[in-house]
Parts: C-alpha cells; structure tokens; sequence
C-alpha cells in the first residue's frame, strides 16, 4: 500500500500539506497545520476540521461532507485546569496538586469538599477518618489541635487502641495511624493543609488516607496464566508487567494498611477471559490466586454470545464483539468474590480499558488506564486507510474503543514522556489520538490533549526476585551455569543454538528481542561483521554466522534469563538493545538490575532510562559505524582500566534504584489513587457531562461498529 505521502505529491501535484509540531520540553508547543503551494511559495493556515478534510479527499476524492460526525471533547475540558509548558507533560498529579492547594488557600469554601471527602468514607459499613460529629473545616481543626495536644502527651510507639475511644469521642474514628507517632504525622499534615495548603502537603495526606482496599486489574484478551502462556499469541509482555505490578501492589497495600492501623485484608483481582479449550494452561480455571501473593486472585470469565460460551482463544483484534456481555457478566463476579464493589479499577490495553470504562462509569469507581501499546501509531496511515486493515484487524472498533477510555479515564500511566508526547521527530502514542480521520466514518478535531493533567509517568521495574546484580554471589543461580555455558558455547548446532565462540576469554555483547524488523536486530549483526575492531574485542551472542557470533532461540525461563544477564556480566560483557524504536524497553531495564552495562536506542523510552556516559550509552541504529565506535571505545576503555566497566555498571543500578522499581511504582500508583480519587469527587459534576457525551458516542457508533465487525 503507498503512503499518505505519496498519496499528498500525486493528487495535488503543486500543492502539499504539512502539519509542525515542536517538541521542546522547555516551552509551550501546540500544532499547526499549512497548506503550501510550492509554486507560488505561499503558507495557508488551516483549522483542524479543514486539515482533516484535505486528508479525507485524498482517500475517497471530493465528497460533500455535511454529514460527516465530528467528535470534539475539548468544550467538555474547557473549564479544567491543564498546564502549558511540555515540561509538565506527564506530571499531571502535580500539576493538579498545585492546583488544588491554590483554590484552598485563597478560597476557604474549598476546603469543605475535603471534609466532605472524608466523611464520606468508609469500609463495609465502618466509618474511617472522621465521623459525623464534626460538620465543619471549623470544628475540624479544633478537634484536630486537641488531638495534637493529647498525643504529644504519650510516647510514640502508644498503639492507637489505647486512645481510639477518646479520639471516636472527639468524632476522629480509625485510619489515622497504628501508632501515636504516625497519627500524629497526619494529624500535622490535615492542621498544614486547613492553615496554608501547599501541593506537596496535600499529596502527601491524600496518599496516606485509607480509600483502596478491593483493586480490580482488567486484562481481558490473550492466555492469561502463569506458566505455558509467555509463547501463546497475545500474550508475554503484558501478563509479565501486570503479574510484577500486582505482587508489589499487593506488598504496598499491606504496609499502608498496617501503618494506618487498620486490621483489612486487601484483595486485587485480575479479572480475563476464561478459556475452556486451554492448549495446556490454566486458563480455563474460574480462580487461581497468584504466586508469591496472599490475597491476590485471577478470575476468569467467558467470553458469550448468544450461542454460547466462546470454547476457543481468539486474537485480540477480535474480541470488541464480546466485550460488553464480559462486562456485564464480570460484575456479578466480581461482587461476589469481593462481597462488595472495588475501590479502585485498572484497565489495560485497548479492550481492557474499555471494559474498565464501562465499569468505572457504571459504580463509580475511580479509573487508570494503562495502554500498554496503541496500535494506531504501530500501522502507518492506520486511520485514513482503516478501511484496508478493517478485515483483519477491526481498527474501526479499536480506535473508537481507545477515545472512550481515554476520555473516560481518571487518570492515565504511561511508562515514558515520549510514549504521550513523542519526540521532537516523532509522534507520541497518545499524542496521534488528538487529531485524526477515519474517512466515512468520523473525524476527530480534538480527542486526546497530552496537556491534559490525567497523564502521569510511572514507570514499571523488573522482578528483583529474578533480576539482580551480578555481585550478589549468595543468591546466584549457580546451578543453572552448566545449562547456560552450554547454551553460549556448546560446539553442536541445533535449533535452540546456532554458531560458535572460538574465544571464550573475550567480553560477550548480548542482545535479547523477538525477530520483528523494528527491533533490529539483523542491524546489530551487520554493525558487529563490519567493525574488525570490535570483533577483535568482543563476542557477539544474538544471531549467527561467524566464529565469534553465536545465535540463541527465544528463551522462556526467566530464571534463567536473570541468571544468563549476570552470567554475561561475568565476562565484563554487555546489553545492546539496537531497536529503531522502543516505547519503553523492559530489557534495558532486566539488564541493568542485573548490573550490565547496557547500550540502548535513543528513539524512545531507552533515551528516558539511561543517562547517556554515566548509566549507560544512547546508540543511534541509523547509524551503525557510530554505534559500533561507542562500543568500541568502551571495550578499550574497560581492557585497560576494569574500574571503568564497573562504574557504568553501577551508574546502572543508581538509575534503576531511584525510577525503575516496582516497589516505587507501586507507592506511585497508591498515591496517584488518593489524588485522583479526590479530584473525581470535587469535579464530579463537571465530569457527568464528559460522560453523557462518551455515552451517546459508545451507543450511536461503537455498538453499530462491533455489529459490523461480527458480519
């Protein structure tokens, strides 16, 4: 199929269309979008409506298009406060702290809703916080400098069942803290905030306030299991993120519920799809709790029609039929394995943020999405050509499922800026939903603004159980080393291994990624056969053909995968993770918990990650011969002086310790919770008219879509 571009120079011949896009992340950048006619070398300002328009006729020619349905979520957003320098992109929490902290101190009306907040909670049935003895932000802090008083009377580690009945007297009732200390600490903290609220203060309260005790993960599509499903289709990467997300998440809720004195046991559900032809796995079991967890469950439902449960797995382009029958049939479910309904829902990718939507708006359950990938950005000209990719992989329904949840959605995680905003020559994932046409079906002129304060970047970490540094010899699994130097240096060729090392002193660069172009790792291969240098002084472990390049098939044990990282360590060795483009890069991540120095990509979320001489080195794969010279010059540097090796290596883990661990991600993720769930509650009717909008939207054309998707 020819390109959009192609398309432009052919149809208009003098004239083209360009769209200008600045992405420094020091200034305010906004789209433009010119018409050019190169002739007379003039510049028309377009509007979006008249952008989309030119892209329409290029597709279908002139069409009188009066009709056409525009979707426009920007009035509806119009009176939210959203920041202006790109530096705040994915910082939306605190931006919104900020904004918060400012209404309350120049208006004090404001502070009320936050009473309101907490009175208004509660778990099955028990008031927490503040009980109905105190109506007003007056009465609050009064009772509040009392309480001060009287614990700075006992010793800190008092537990709080010693004074709970003077407290629930005074109308403050569990929550607080386990101890005199901790409720004093919150106690400190709501007396700031009441007397001069300032943003940090207030995320720091809104955090620690008990509000998520039930979590419900959405993950509908694909084998969900937790063992014989990382080779199926659809599966891998994100059962691996989100089983990591919830053993952390789980870990997290505990210690917070400890701390705030509360005696509840936590439950998060990972809620998918039930497969009764399982291939193998568990996947056709209704409950399976997770490893390594104590109140952790998969909950497993069918996918139904009205011919019955769906017995066979289907991809995940097909699954839009089936989703709101999941929906319906989840909830019931999933009240009856909570004995109630959950605090907080999580959606991931396309489908399960959908059916996390239709949820969240149906109970009113504060909402995160987490895409995972976006597929409009993967498939050039996905949205203008929709109608050739319609068969196989039913984009009219996605893309359409993608604007509903993310303009319903409380708030949004990604794991990069470049994932929301792009770079300065690329298109961010989220940044191509804020305009774009699908000709004949409908145009968006403003559908998803990354300015909007609901995106936050958190990004994820690796399993520290499974990755760790080299340099912790009491944990190695030093049983597996005869599989792995069998592995890497094992004569015969078979289909596991391919090639051979002759020198088995050198250094080992290791690369690990699916064979897909855009991982480039044949580039890799080429770059190492043409550099003699770095030949001389390495080995290369991915793909085969010489007598110092050696290729290994995928590799599913992740034990073991840990242990091969650190093995390669072992060797001085190294990571190079050559893709074109990575949106966020788990094994540059894997490698350097392990403690190897890494060389990675700076298109995407690599160039986030490591910091470029002191972390780990950015490698451009348009140009090999540089790439090749960094590696070169790192090899040498570490032959003459090991210390050198071993400062990149650590530079490494400091990077990974201070923004790449689960156990930040899920203290983000909690905080992100109490904030999100505070601003729902004082924009709640502001928000209901968002919401009828999406309604109408999902009713009068999605459903139609996922008729037509059936047929």
């Amino acid at each position: 199929m020819r390109s959009f571009r192609e398309r432009v120079e052919d149809t208009l011949g003098s004239y083209c269309s360009a769209t200008i896009c600045g992405h420094s992340r020091a200034a305010e950048t906004r789209w433009e979008y010119v018409r050019v006619n190169v002739y007379e070398l003039s510049v028309e300002q377009l509007n979006i409506s008249e952008y989309l328009r030119f892209k329409e006729e290029l597709v279908n020619g002139y069409f009188n298009d009066s009709h056409v349905l525009e979707l426009d979520f920007e009035p509806f957003n119009a009176n939210y406060p959203k920041p202006t320098r790109s530096s705040s992109i994915g910082n939306g929490v605190q931006f919104l702290n900020r904004h918060l902290s400012s209404s309350m101190f120049h208006n004090r009306d404001c502070l009320e809703p936050l009473l309101d907040f907490l009175l208004a909670h509660k778990h099955k049935g028990h008031v927490l916080m503040v009980n109905d003895r105190i109506q007003s932000t007056s009465r609050l802090q009064s009772v509040l400098s009392k309480a001060e008083d009287y614990l700075l009377k006992l010793p800190a580690d008092t537990p709080y069942s010693q004074f709970a009945n003077q407290f629930q007297e005074m109308g403050l009732e569990k929550g607080w803290g386990d101890t005199a200390e901790r409720v004093l600490e919150m106690i400190h903290l709501l007396l700031d905030i009441l007397q001069a609220p300032d943003p940090s203060t207030l995320e720091t309260f809104l955090g620690r306030v008990p509000m998520v005790f039930n979590v419900v993960i959405f993950s509908p599509h694909g084998y969900f299991g937790q063992a014989n499903v990382l080779g199926l289709p659809d599966t891998g990467g994100q059962v691996v993120y989100i089983l990591d997300q919830v053993r952390a998440l789980e870990n997290e809720m505990l210690l917070r519920m400890q701390k705030q004195g509360l005696d509840v046991d936590p439950k998060i559900l990972i809620v998918t799809r039930l497969i009764p032809e399982a291939k193998g796995t568990t996947v056709n079991q209704r409950l399976e709790r997770v490893s390594g967890t104590q109140h952790t469950y998969i909950l497993r439902v069918p996918f139904q029609n009205e011919k019955g449960v769906l017995r066979k797995w289907i991809s995940r382009f097909d699954v839009w039929p089936y989703l709101e029958r999941f929906a319906k049939d989840a909830i019931s479910e999933i009240v009856a394995e909570l004995q109630g309904t959950p605090d907080f829902i999580i959606g991931n990718y396309s489908d399960g943020n959908l059916v996390a939507s239709l949820l969240a708006y149906k109970l009113g359950i504060t909402q995160c999405n987490i895409a995972h990938a976006l597929e409009k950005t993967k498939y050039p000209d996905s949205d203008i050509y929709w109608k050739n990719f319609e068969e196989k992989y039913h984009f009219s329904c996605q893309f359409t499922a993608d604007l509903i949840a993310m303009n319903n959605a409380d708030f949004i995680i990604t794991s990069t800026y470049q994932e929301i905003a792009g770079s300065k020559n690329t298109v961010g994932q989220y940044e191509s939903h804020a305009a774009f046409t699908m000709p004949g079906l409908y145009r968006v002129v403003h559908g998803i603004d990354v300015f909007d304060p609901k995106f936050n970047i958190v990004s994820p970490g690796s399993d520290m159980s499974i990755y760790f540094p080299y340099t912790e010899k009491e944990k190695r699994l030093t049983s597996l080393h005869g599989s792995i130097e069998n592995l890497l240096f094992d004569p015969d060729q078979n289909d596991e291994h391919l090639g051979w090392l002759d020198d088995r002193s050198k250094p080992i660069i290791f690369s690990m990624a699916r064979l897909d172009q855009v991982k480039n790792i044949t580039g890799l291969v080429k770059m190492f056969g043409k550099c003699a240098r770095l030949r001389e002084l390495a080995n290369l472990v991915v793909v085969a053909g010489y007598n110092n390049f050696r290729w290994i098939s995928a590799q599913k044990n992740r034990a073991r995968n840990g242990e091969l990282y650190r093995y390669i360590a072992d060797t001085q060795g190294v990571f190079v993770q050559p893709a074109f483009y990575e949106a966020f890069g788990l094994t540059v991540v894997e490698a350097m918990t392990c403690g190897l120095p890494t060389f990675a990509t700076l298109h995407g979320g690599p160039a986030e990650i490591i910091e470029h001489g002191i972390s780990g080195f950015h490698i451009d794969p348009y140009h090999p011969d540089q790439a090749a010279s960094v590696l070169v010059d790192f090899f040498d540097k570490s032959t003459k002086d090991f210390g050198y090796w071993k400062a990149i290596s650590e530079g490494g883990l400091q990077r990974i310790y201070e923004r790449y661990t689960w156990k930040r991600y899920s203290e983000r993720l909690m905080t992100l919770a109490g904030v999100y769930s505070f601003w729902k509650y004082v924009s709640k009717l502001e928000r209901r008219e968002t919401r009828r909008y999406l309604e109408m939207f999902y009713i009068l054309k999605f459903r139609d879509l996922v008729c037509t998707s059936v047929r």
